[in-house]
């Protein structure tokens, strides 16, 4: 489904906004999936963190589409991280994502429902991915920063990625069903250590 990226896409830094619904994962270092060259993961007790995000991006963001992502907290000089498995259902998304940073876009089909409980569901056309529902908890209104870099592999060389943001974070109960035999598969059977809604977020993604 990855085949076609030729679709014109804004040059970086690209402005986004909207909701996002995050889980954290431990995960051995010899289940991961793989890793560019040179990137090591972090590691505690012999595990790696993975997070995992359902993502709607919305106006007034440069660019409105549906994500879901895996990504390995990784090695740098701040905190960082290297996206393993990524899908969207926007070829500009997939075509600028892939171009400007490496990141390894592919296509699939999407569905977000809102509510007190936010549900999402992704799957190519070959199998399903994920499904995950999401129930925020009681929290104080703060809006918190955050600034990271993505590693990714491009054109031959690791390339970081520079990313700033800002969003409400509220702890959330979620619960995910897994396809252990699809890309998500290392996830299959395990549970999220701490889950989240970042809520009305902000991102400035590149330099």
């Amino acid at each position: 489904m990855a085949e076609r990226v030729t679709a014109a896409y804004p040059p970086e830094p690209w402005n986004l906004a909207g909701q996002a619904y995050l889980s954290i994962w431990r995960v051995p270092v010899s289940e991961l999936p793989g890793l560019p060259g040179g990137v090591e993961p972090v590691t505690v007790g012999g595990r790696a963190q993975v997070f995992t995000a359902w993502i709607d991006y919305q106006e007034p963001g440069r660019l409105q589409y549906h994500e879901l992502l895996a990504t390995v907290a990784v090695r740098g000089k701040r905190l960082s991280g290297s996206i393993t498995d990524i899908w969207v259902d926007s070829e500009v998304s997939l075509a600028g994502g892939r171009a400007l940073w490496g990141i390894p876009k592919d296509l699939a089909a999407l569905d977000f429902t809102h509510g007190r409980t936010f549900t999402a569901s992704a799957a190519t056309q070959e199998d399903w991915i994920a499904t995950a529902a999401f129930t925020p908890r009681p929290s104080l209104p703060v809006r918190m920063p955050a600034a990271f870099d993505v590693v990714q592999m491009l054109d031959g060389r690791l390339k970081r990625s520079p990313v700033r943001a800002t969003a409400h974070p509220r702890p959330a109960a979620a619960d995910w069903r897994i396809n252990e035999s699809g890309p998500f598969g290392f996830l299959a059977g395990q549970r999220p250590v701490l889950s989240a809604c970042l809520r009305d977020f902000k991102i400035v993604f590149g330099g």
